[in-house]
């Protein structure tokens, strides 16, 4: 009786040691895919008004179209913005989609411009000078 005893003991005790070791792991996971993650924000305006804004999490060194990408539907031509969430551009009237990071002119396309935490991305739909 007192090997049985000591059997279940055991056993129990081999059971708790397992299940705190896998929760200290999984937490380190999270804390990991936490610290791998960015936050940016997304704001479309159109003639200066804004129309949609969207704050996403992203991998570390994603692209302004990635996270463009996941918050609306996006159509490109040659690489250039066409349309964000129905909103199109009207080459014949010189309407075009421009974009900003933290109040800056963006230097690149959406597709290669790298985005850093807490970025602010405005895409902008209006007369341009092009």
């Amino acid at each position: 009786m007192k090997k049985s005893k000591l059997s279940v003991l055991t056993g129990i005790a081999t059971i708790f040691t397992f299940t705190f070791a896998g929760l200290e792991t999984t937490q380190n996971v999270q804390q990991v895919d936490a610290s791998s993650k960015i936050k940016v924000t997304y704001t479309l305006k159109v003639h200066n008004k804004t129309y949609k804004k969207k704050t996403v999490k992203l991998p570390k060194h994603s692209t302004v179209m990635r996270g463009l990408r996941k918050c609306w539907k996006v159509k490109s031509t040659n690489g250039f913005i066409t349309s964000i969430a129905g909103k199109s551009q009207k080459p014949s009237k010189k309407i075009y989609w421009t974009y900003r990071i933290n109040g800056k002119f963006a230097q690149k396309g959406a597709a290669i411009q790298k985005l850093a935490n807490k970025d602010r991305v405005k895409f902008t739909l209006a007369k341009t000078g092009f």
